[in-house]
C-alpha cells in the first residue's frame, strides 16, 4: 500500500514527496474489520470461552442492519459529490452531507456497529474482544491519516468541518 503524504508529512515523517497524494492509511477498512471478525467467530468456534445469552445477544445484533444502511448511505454521499469513498484513493470533494453531517466517519461507525452485531448475534466473546483492537488501528492507521490527508487537502473549509462534527458520534 503506498503511503501518502508530502513534505511536510505529519504522519510518516518522510520528507520525500509522494508518489501520489492520498491518505496513507495502512490498510483498506474492510479487511481491518473482516480479518479479526472471522478470526473471532472461528475462535469462538473452535476455543470457546462462553456464550452471550443468544436471545438479547441476537435481539442486539439485528441493529448490525441499521449499520450496513449507514455505510451505505454513507458511499451514496460520496457519489454524489463525485469524489471515490475508497481512502486509498486521492480524494477530490469534501463530503459533509448525508450521514457526514453527524459523524466525520460514517462508514467506519457503520462498519464497527455491524461488526459489533455479527458479534452479538454470533454470541461469541472472543469476537467482542477483538473490536477494541480493530478500534485502536482504525483511529491510528486510519483516521488520523485521512484528518491529516484532508487538512493538508481542504486546509480551514476541513478544520472548520472538524470543529463542527464529531470524530464518532
Amino acid at each position: 500500500m503506498p503511503c501518502g503524504g508530502g513534505p511536510a508529512d505529519p504522519v510518516s515523517g518522510s520528507g520525500s514527496p509522494p508518489a501520489r497524494d492520498i491518505a496513507g492509511v495502512i490498510a483498506p477498512p474492510p479487511l481491518i474489520y473482516l480479518g479479526p471478525l472471522i478470526a473471532g467467530l472461528l475462535l469462538d468456534r473452535w476455543v470457546p470461552i462462553g456464550g452471550l445469552p443468544s436471545g438479547p445477544a441476537r435481539l442486539l445484533g439485528t441493529f448490525g442492519l441499521v449499520a450496513f444502511s449507514i455505510v451505505v448511505f454513507a458511499v451514496v454521499a460520496f457519489r454524489r459529490a463525485g469524489t471515490r469513498p475508497e481512502p486509498w484513493k486521492p480524494t477530490t470533494a469534501l463530503v459533509t452531507s448525508g450521514p457526514y453531517r453527524f459523524t466525520r466517519n460514517p462508514m467506519y461507525l457503520g462498519f464497527t456497529l455491524l461488526y459489533l452485531g455479527l458479534a452479538l448475534w454470533f454470541g461469541g466473546y472472543w469476537t467482542l474482544m477483538l473490536l477494541p483492537p480493530v478500534l485502536v488501528v482504525m483511529i491510528h492507521g486510519v483516521i488520523r491519516r485521512e484528518e491529516a490527508y484532508l487538512s493538508r487537502l481542504f486546509g480551514t473549509e476541513y478544520d472548520d468541518y472538524r470543529q463542527r462534527v464529531r470524530r464518532w458520534l
